[in-house]
């Protein structure tokens, strides 16, 4: 019987933690191929701390190499769109290759090509999105990083977008690695921080009381329950009509599922599954959703995009009839959030938390104590998923 042609839309923790979970209890019954955008990836969760230079580009980009040589193929490029019906994904392979545009089938997808910001969304923003600067993308953290280090008075405007957005914590982190370098160069008060939430509180709910105790010790005003509708030159706008100046803005846009999913009736702003444990579009059975860009009632983290994608991949294994055992999962996880550092050292705090979403209801856990250990322990979760998913089996552990 011929291969299954199993098909990735995405290089991330859903998109790769699915391939190579399909791919190592398939064997020769299903071909993997991944189609990703870059050829390269950046992980996300310690992206702050590029600000506070507790982390180096090196230590969280890794290629696709060693992947590709376990017999997962890679196609480089951008989705144009996606043809459930036909079974067929169309990209446009990005500029470093030649020229091509690629017709790809499928018997079975995985869609995980994560989120992308609605500058519609805004007002004013498509002319002054050069402005504004994030933890979020590898070249605007280094922007964001050299004006937070040069910065000498005025007001910093930090913000968060309604949710869902991937990363809950994020927009926080952002303000406190903001404060401890500004407090840590001496130019603290000169230079003011005001975090604007349009939640009624910062995310996740279960540190929010943690977060606003920081922000008060560390004299960062906050208004929450706001959203931003307008971004000028020298302002920005709220859905109450107050204008706001800024000097350096770091704003998170609204987040959304590419425009290729609605197009091709996978679902609207999100991708649509069926259930969290079976992640399977409710229009065709042989078309997943994992990751960031899925619907599901959970933060977008990169734990909860992992579990997903394990979802996924025992679905399209019992369908393949392998006879392997599926994986362990369920949507629980421990993360940590970054803090920054009061005294203004360049040693960032972190305050643990725990969401169990196997229970009913939903079961937070946290110590509301700041503390560097968590930072470190952060550090290793992160490292410890890099080298399970880029490295062969042989090189990890280091």
């Amino acid at each position: 019987m011929a291969a299954k042609r199993i098909l990735v839309i995405g290089g991330g923790i859903a998109g790769i933690g699915f391939a190579k979970a399909v791919a190592e209890k398939a064997g020769g019954s299903a071909e993997v191929t991944v189609v990703t955008k870059d050829p390269f990836y950046m992980t996300g969760p310690s992206r702050p701390l590029i600000l506070t230079g507790e982390q180096r580009y090196e230590r969280i980009i890794r290629g696709y190499e060693e992947i590709g040589g376990s017999g997962i193929r890679f196609v480089f490029g951008d989705v144009t769109r996606i043809d459930p019906g036909e079974r067929k994904v169309y990209v446009a392979e990005t500029p470093t290759r030649p020229a091509v545009a690629r017709e790809l089938g499928y018997d079975y997808l995985l869609v995980a090509p994560g989120v992308v910001y609605d500058w519609g969304a805004i007002e004013g923003y498509a002319e002054n999105w050069w402005r504004n600067a994030n933890v979020y993308e590898p070249g605007r953290v280094d922007v964001l990083k050299k004006r937070v280090w040069s910065i000498k008075k005025g007001r910093v405007i930090v913000y968060a977008p309604p949710m869902p957005y991937r990363c809950a914590p994020a927009p926080s982190e952002t303000a406190m690695a903001i404060y401890t370098v500004l407090k840590h160069r001496g130019v603290y008060g000169d230079v003011e921080i005001l975090y604007i939430d349009a939640n009624q509180k910062p995310q996740p709910p279960v540190i929010a009381d943690v977060i606003m105790s920081r922000y008060e010790e560390a004299g960062i005003e906050t208004i929450l329950g706001r959203r931003i509708t307008r971004v000028d030159a020298d302002a920005v706008e709220l859905d109450s009509g107050e204008r706001l100046g800024y000097d350096l803005l770091a704003m998170l846009e609204p987040n959304r599922a590419p425009r290729f999913i609605e197009e091709a009736g996978l679902g609207g702003k999100w991708f649509e599954v069926k259930r969290p444990d079976d992640p399977r579009s409710p229009v065709y059975d042989d078309v997943y959703g994992a990751g960031d860009a899925a619907k599901l009632p959970f933060p977008k983290n990169q734990e909860i995009a992992y579990e997903s994608s394990l979802y996924a991949a025992n679905r399209v294994l019992e369908d393949l009839g392998v006879g392997a055992e599926p994986y362990t999962v369920q949507y629980a996880f421990l993360g940590w959030a970054y803090l920054g550092n009061l005294e203004g050292r360049l040693e960032t705090e972190s305050v643990q938390f725990g969401l169990n979403f196997a229970t009913k209801p939903p079961k937070p856990s946290k110590d509301p104590v700041p503390r560097r250990r968590y930072t470190l322990d952060k550090d290793r979760w992160e490292q410890g998923y890099l080298d399970r998913l880029f490295h062969k089996p042989a090189e990890t552990g280091r």
